[in-house]
């Protein structure tokens, strides 16, 4: 779970600030859909309209804060539904613990931002509380890097990072293959809105569930 989050966030700190030249624009950007999704008005969104269409919804709340540049946008998001606050590495050979702090809310709007996450999303979403609340991270960051790459493909190099070094830099070195289906799901959403960028996410995210059941259409 934390493997793909720490690589997710390695690469958006070296490349950030070709997208956010002040890094108190990402805060901005974090706390305003923060504030959004820790709202009565998401809530109640999410609760007619589903968990899918609640994911759209914040999506749409990070591209109008970032004037419909979707680079911002998709890291934004990425960053404001990570539902941690730092991510534990362990540094290889002295085997230290380091602490790497994430851009996040104030901490009544963090608190509130991650119960009100989206969760359910596939048919093999966990039956707890906490459901599948880290995928939107996993996604909107694959998809940042997918679509704000232009000369090779980082997010490969990402998955491949994650499998060849999880087990030196990482306090849990098991892959979870639905981190990497959903890595994946995030890569095909950045390529997509490169060609049509009235593409949601919801349109991408179910595709995993069609993949195994078949579209019934």
């Amino acid at each position: 779970m934390y493997s793909s989050f720490f690589l997710i966030m390695f690469s958006i700190v070296v490349i950030q600030e070709s997208f956010f030249p002040q890094q108190s624009n990402l805060s901005k950007a974090v706390n305003h859909i923060s504030s959004y999704i820790a709202s009565k008005e998401f809530l109640e969104f999410k609760k007619e309209s589903g968990d899918l269409s609640a994911a759209d919804s914040i999506y749409k709340v990070a591209l109008k804060s970032s004037r419909n540049d979707h680079s911002e946008a998709l890291l934004a998001v990425c960053v404001a539904t990570l539902p941690y606050k730092e991510v534990p590495i362990v540094i290889p050979l002295i085997k230290s613990v380091w602490n790497y702090p994430l851009v996040s809310a104030s901490d009544s709007i963090y608190n509130l931002k991650n119960e009100n996450l989206p969760s359910r999303f596939f048919y093999d979403t966990p039956l707890n509380d906490y459901g599948d609340k880290d995928k939107l991270a996993h996604f909107f960051g694959f998809a940042f890097l997918s679509y704000s790459t232009l000369f090779f493909d980082f997010g490969n190099l990402i998955g491949n990072f994650i499998e060849a070094f999880e087990e030196d830099f990482k306090i849990q070195s098991s892959v979870d293959y639905r981190d990497l289906e959903v890595n994946f799901l995030g890569k095909c959403f950045g390529k997509f809105l490169k060609e049509d960028e009235s593409v949601l996410p919801s349109q991408v995210l179910v595709m995993r569930t069609l993949y195994y059941f078949g579209n019934p259409l």
